[in-house]
């Protein structure tokens, strides 16, 4: 079969930033930048490009332009983190996606979200907490584990061990429908529509704040 290597771009980067190099991958990055590609990160975790390969901005859409491009650098809107022993990107999540706390911290729910799905138990999973004094979750098990509360507490217990304690998750609902291109909770690409799981479930999401 054909090599399949994981790299980073987007339509406004023609369309690639980095990869991994065949003789080198590491599975949890996009690889290091392509030569001619500066990339760095924003003190708020944004990551920035600059390079021949930077569009030079929407057709006739100079306001719109002018958000994404400043001096140069194209601001992704997504949020990652370079390793300054090889130069290897990563990419954590989407900056509209990050939550903030009630305290001011930002948190990255995709994050969370990964360490909850590397179970098996565990189908999908969706963060929840601005401006909120802590994180909750929804959580969809696997068919096999759809009635094993106990089971999955086990997994978040586990889970928060590895998170800081802004990060932990306080308390969790198991539903039982996917989130799904039909239903309208997914998009084309499977990433979690968050404004349409946050409306169809408000009221449980609301009823973990009450006293």
């Amino acid at each position: 079969g054909l090599p399949t290597l994981q790299g980073y771009g987007l339509t406004e980067t023609s369309p690639v930033v980095s990869c991994n190099p065949i003789h080198k991958i590491k599975v949890e990055t996009v690889g290091p930048p392509f030569q001619g590609n500066q990339v760095k990160i924003a003190e708020d975790g944004e990551i920035l490009v600059k390079g021949e390969n930077v569009m030079l901005g929407y057709w006739n859409k100079k306001e719109e332009t002018a958000k994404v491009i400043k001096d140069g650098w194209l601001y992704t809107g997504d949020i990652g983190e370079i390793d300054p022993q090889d130069g290897y990107l990563r990419i954590t999540d989407r900056k509209k996606d990050i939550i903030v706390s009630a305290g001011g911290d930002n948190i990255s729910p995709a994050k969370i979200e990964n360490q909850l799905t590397n179970s098996p138990a565990i189908e999908q999973s969706m963060v929840y907490g601005d401006r909120k004094n802590y994180l909750v979750a929804l959580i969809v098990p696997s068919k096999e584990f759809s009635n094993q509360k106990e089971k999955i507490n086990e997994i978040v217990n586990d889970v928060n061990n590895n998170l800081t304690l802004i990060e932990k998750i306080k308390k969790f609902q198991l539903i039982n429908e996917s989130f799904s291109i039909e239903n309208g909770l997914l998009t084309p690409t499977m990433k979690v529509k968050r404004n349409k799981v946050i409306l169809k479930y408000k009221n449980i999401l609301e009823n973990f704040y009450k006293k």
